[in-house]
């Protein structure tokens, strides 16, 4: 049996997830496993590996002979979800923080607060979302632990795509530049109680602000 490269599988892994967390495979979107292939360009086989890892981190659910259905994420999915992000990300906050980390080392979050900032003045949210996922990235990469990477990860692929569908539905998000400059203060102060107080608290009004959305208008799903 001739198993599909690596590298072939991860390519097809990488341009379907990118798909499906953009919306441009919207939840409830299905294709035909041929249908995927002849879009990516590639193989079936290569396409059938990605999808199982795809359905194992819950993003599709893969249809014998029907080929794979994108996966809606619901206010209840989203409440949990955040709920697990508020929990981890308060735990790299403590780890950080804990280290009493160098302003050098915290530059990359001031770097991404600063990119938030201007994309704010020129009203360009989507290069607004770019720079606070940036943001929330390095400051659990410079935790330090790479199992806590690993899993918040998994649970940012579900929670990204309801913040790019919400992205213009949500009040601008004016507050999120001074939280991730307070949040930065309390790093380099070695205050690990209040950098985790701090990021609890900027994590908790973003799930607010979502699922007020999902109740606005009436979502049952995203």
């Amino acid at each position: 049996m001739n198993l599909p490269a690596p590298s072939m599988v991860e390519a097809a892994y990488e341009q379907m997830r990118r798909r499906i967390l953009d919306n441009v495979w919207p939840p409830g979107h299905r294709a035909l496993e041929h249908e995927v292939a002849a879009e990516l360009g590639m193989s079936r086989t290569p396409v059938r590996e990605a999808l199982m890892r795809l359905q194992n981190e819950g993003l599709v659910e893969v249809i014998p002979r029907h080929g794979m259905r994108v996966l809606p994420v619901s206010p209840t999915d989203m409440h949990e979800i955040y709920q697990i992000l508020t929990a981890l990300e308060c735990m790299a906050a403590e780890l950080l923080a804990a280290r009493k980390p160098t302003l050098k080392e915290l530059q990359p979050l001031v770097d991404a607060t600063k990119a938030m900032d201007k994309a704010l003045k020129a009203d360009d949210l989507d290069a607004w979302a770019d720079a606070d996922e940036r943001f929330h990235q390095h400051l659990v990469d410079l935790a330090g632990n790479r199992q806590l990477q690993a899993t918040v990860l998994n649970y940012w692929d579900r929670a990204h795509r309801a913040r790019i569908f919400t992205l213009r539905l949500r009040p601008k998000p004016v507050n999120s530049t001074q939280e991730h400059m307070l949040m930065v203060e309390r790093l380099r102060a070695g205050d690990v109680e209040g950098a985790s107080k701090v990021t609890r608290a900027h994590r908790e009004r973003a799930r607010h602000e979502l699922v007020a959305i999902f109740e606005r208008f009436k979502l049952a799903q995203m």
